[in-house]
């Protein structure tokens, strides 16, 4: 976890110093959330960051990072275990009210990128990963108090990726694990 918040100091010190566009708006907005709409157990904590960037009209794009420790149960249950989502997304938002100072940008989000899931198993069990592409959508705001602070909340979903590939034809399919999040946290930009 440590490490987790090691990088989060990271990339806020690497956004908030990076020169920014004229028309270009960067921000990075770390978040705590719930993940739910999944048989693994709802309610269990998520924490993570968005890095991104919105040009001066409505496209942008932002990278995603969550981690939720725990999903799968207790550690009793099921020792150490934890999802983590790596995302790369495309943002449409709209812009209502002053581009800099106080307004609100409602957002739709969606893209591509890996869900890790990893369980340790409690003692004499083997430990047990797996890494795969997935989906993920959502929908949100942004709400700037000032020209660089303000709140955001979302929701997305996450859907893995299979890939059933054979020597006569490739195909990718939607596998069986999914989950909802929705999340609250900062947002700042430059």
């Amino acid at each position: 976890m440590k490490s987790f918040f090691t990088v989060i100091v990271l990339a806020s010190t690497m956004a908030l110093s990076a020169p920014t566009l004229a028309r270009a708006d960067g921000y990075i907005s770390p978040f705590v959330g719930a993940t739910f709409g999944n048989n693994s157990g709802n309610g269990r904590m998520n924490v993570g960051a968005d890095v991104g960037w919105l040009s001066g009209g409505i496209i942008g794009v932002e990278g995603d990072f969550g981690y939720a420790p725990s999903f799968f149960g207790n550690k009793g249950t099921f020792g150490s275990n934890s999802v983590m989502d790596v995302m790369g997304n495309l943002v449409l938002a709209a812009p209502i009210g002053a581009r800099r100072g106080a307004s609100v940008r409602p957002y739709a989000t969606v893209g591509i990128g890996v869900l890790r899931s990893t369980i340790d198993g409690v003692a004499g069990t083997g430990a047990i990963s797996n890494t795969e592409g997935a989906l993920n959508a959502g929908a949100g705001a942004m709400g700037f108090l000032s020209s660089h602070f303000g709140l955001r909340g979302d929701v997305r979903y996450f859907h893995n990726l299979t890939d059933s590939s054979t020597a006569n034809s490739a195909s990718v399919d939607f596998g069986s694990f999914h989950f909802w999040r929705a999340s609250i946290g900062i947002i700042v930009r430059p």
